[in-house]
């Protein structure tokens, strides 16, 4: 592989953890609700909004291709974003450490399916990338005054490809 080609790894909360939290189904419910019919996965992502309050928007995102060229990352250095899937579908990710106040090298991780993810604040982070359509989501983020948007282009873009 070169240097510049990256393989998307499956999406595991311990590898995820320095960005973010996987949203997902646990195993059993923390409790059940509405008159035992419903169970309730509680507080599955740590939100946090500096200045500013959450709000939900929708995003319809046109699905990407495989190999996929990154040549932008973004980061959102006052409030977290949560992308949660209104479909069965996998969705591609893709984060990195901050080093200089640019990213490191990407990671890329394929969620399961009927998986979202939070991104922790001031964390670098791809676009949304859905692979399949629809590409609509759920977006918990930050709404208010002022920028939430730092955005870093590439010299030399990565190529994200599935893992052979």
């Amino acid at each position: 592989m070169a240097a510049r080609e990256i393989s998307i790894q499956p999406m595991e909360a311990t590898a995820f953890a320095p960005f973010g939290d996987v949203i997902a189904l646990k195993p059993d419910a923390d409790k059940m609700i509405n008159q035992n019919m419903c169970g309730r996965h509680h507080d599955l992502a740590k939100l946090a909004f500096d200045d500013g309050q959450a709000g939900i928007s929708l995003f319809d995102a046109v699905p990407r291709q495989l190999p996929y060229a990154l040549d932008m990352m973004e980061r959102h250095p006052i409030g977290s974003q949560a992308f949660i899937p209104l479909h069965e579908h996998s969705f591609l990710v893709i984060v990195a450490t901050d080093i200089d106040g640019r990213p490191g090298h990407p990671l890329a991780f394929m969620t399961a399916p009927r998986t979202g993810i939070n991104i922790y604040k001031n964390t670098w982070h791809g676009v949304l990338t859905p692979l399949k359509s629809p590409g609509i989501f759920a977006v918990v983020d930050r709404i208010g005054k002022g920028s939430n948007l730092e955005e870093y282009w590439f010299d030399e873009e990565y190529i994200i490809s599935v893992c052979e």
